[in-house]
């Protein structure tokens, strides 16, 4: 009786023993399944460049970062540039990490990124961003003259109100911030007549104001003010007016008159960019009001606008390249 209990504890050991074994032969395809599944999840399926400035000034660096939509197992990168005028990409020689950087010499210069493996085949490439240069007009001797405030009349021209359509934002919640502190201070570090207080008081006044965002449309302006409310009025142009300043520079102030929309909105908006001729503005001191020759008079007051998409290094980047 004995001997047969002992018989049948041994099958039984040998029969769980093989049911084990078959467990783990049977484990083992969907373990390096699930290996394989993980692997192909490091692979990401796109890249975004990040860290494109909304526009550079000759000399400011690009600095540009690769992100894979996922986490991914490589970080050996490939970039690439492509100049305006060239029909083919080059490789970036000695650029092999995730950041990109160089001095800005050119605009409409394109760049993308590749993900390679271990072996330098791509994985997934980004997408492609291209860097855009606007000195403002400054970037010659007429330039740097007429951005200066010293201009001949017959430079002047009619401007449509496309030259400064978008969706821009006040300035005035960043000095608010304390984020414009530090252009203040280079502002102060080169001036012998006022310090960084002292400026942050003269541009807190002429930066305040209640309209913190404002979307320019075809032939309409939009106000949004910092208690939500939103209005909006269709403009006419209405001609423009050069002014002489106490310095002996100029500015000229191109004047837009309502003809359509809410009571609330302004009779007059007025622009001054530091440009005499249409081009896109990239950012604008404005004034509105109800009476055009009072306006005109107005010098302390003049609420400054960037396009929205520039967060707060981008506006302070631009600041500081003036």
């Amino acid at each position: 009786m004995n001997k047969i209990l002992k018989m049948s504890g041994i099958v039984s050991i040998g029969i769980l023993l093989a049911a084990c074994q078959d467990n783990t032969s049977a484990d083992s395809p969907d373990q390096s399944n699930e290996a394989q599944t993980e692997e192909s999840e490091a692979t990401p399926s796109s890249v975004a460049i990040e860290g494109l400035a909304h526009h550079y000034h000759t000399g400011d660096e690009i600095e540009l970062t690769a992100v894979p939509d996922t986490e991914a197992s490589s970080n050996n990168w490939q970039w690439y540039m492509k100049a305006a005028d060239a029909s083919d990409w080059s490789p970036v020689a000695g650029l092999t990490s995730d950041t990109f950087s160089r001095e800005a010499t050119e605009t409409g210069l394109q760049i993308k990124a590749e993900l390679l493996d271990s072996d330098d085949e791509t994985l997934v490439e980004s997408n492609t961003v291209e860097v855009e240069i606007d000195d403002h007009g400054a970037n010659d001797e007429v330039g740097r003259r007429i951005y200066s405030g010293f201009f001949y009349n017959t430079e002047v021209e009619d401007r449509p109100l496309s030259d400064w359509a978008g969706d821009w934002q006040s300035v005035y919640p960043y000095l608010e911030s304390g984020a414009l502190d530090e252009v203040f201070e280079a502002k102060a570090d080169k001036s012998d007549s006022m310090n960084a207080e002292e400026y942050k008081e003269y541009y807190t006044e002429g930066y305040i104001t209640d309209v913190d965002r404002m979307v320019i449309d075809e032939d309409s302006f939009t106000f949004y003010q910092e208690d939500g409310t939103e209005m909006t009025a269709d403009y006419d142009y209405d001609g423009f007016e050069i002014l002489t300043y106490e310095k002996g520079n100029r500015g000229v102030r191109f004047v837009f008159n309502k003809v359509d929309g809410s009571e609330d909105m302004p009779e007059y908006i007025q622009f001054s960019d530091h440009d005499i001729s249409s081009q896109k503005a990239h950012h604008y001191h404005l004034y509105w009001g109800d009476d055009r020759a009072e306006l005109l008079e107005e010098m302390d007051h003049w609420p400054t606008y960037y396009p929205s998409v520039l967060d707060e290094e981008g506006i302070v980047r631009d600041m500081l390249a003036h």
